[in-house]
């Protein structure tokens, strides 16, 4: 089993030192400069290009410059997709964004994660855990989400979040861990 196996089946890998994975994530950076460098005008060339970076997208997609990510190919976006400045997905695992969701400045959305051991953790290991967000989703400004989480439907997190457990659908959730406080009418 190859490295980039252990990777995508949610297994302790090295990341630091596989020709293979090394490679994706330098050819990602590649194609994620030269959309952070497009002009904003350059709607057309900016729209091609994050739709050779990700997985797959549906229709009506833009995410504001800059972007970064690891690889790319781990993200799948649904319909009707914004992010605004300073996205940020390390997609070592399967990112899934649901169809209306809309990013604020500033977010995050980390599937890697590192083992507590230190010496395992000095060793370049680390494990990737998916995220999932739903439809009709907002994510407030400089919200962190971490591995293997899942925003249900019709959520809004508020600004400022760390999200390190599910939210259910129709929550209207906030703070330092996150939580629900409120279930939203529908």
């Amino acid at each position: 089993m190859t490295e980039k196996d252990k990777m995508l089946a949610g297994m302790i890998y090295d990341a630091n030192n596989d020709p293979t994975l090394i490679a994706d994530r330098l050819e990602c950076k590649e194609l994620c400069r030269d959309y952070n460098d497009l002009r904003p005008r350059e709607t057309e060339a900016r729209d091609v290009l994050l739709r050779k970076i990700l997985g797959n997208a549906g229709g009506q997609l833009l995410i504001e410059q800059p972007f970064h990510c690891d690889y790319g190919y781990n993200i799948h976006i649904g319909n009707n997709f914004y992010a605004n400045f300073n996205l940020v997905i390390l997609d070592e695992a399967p990112v899934k964004f649901g169809d209306n969701v809309f990013i604020a400045p500033n977010c995050g959305f980390y599937t890697a994660g590192h083992p507590i051991d230190a010496v395992e953790r000095n060793k370049g290991l680390e494990y990737a855990r998916p995220i999932t967000v739903g439809d009709n989703v907002w994510i407030g400004a400089g919200v962190t989400v971490l591995p293997g989480v899942a925003i249900g439907d019709n959520c809004v997190i508020g600004a400022g979040s760390v999200v390190v457990k599910d939210i259910p659908p129709y929550s209207l959730a906030v703070g330092n861990p996150c939580k629900v406080i409120k279930t939203i009418n529908h």
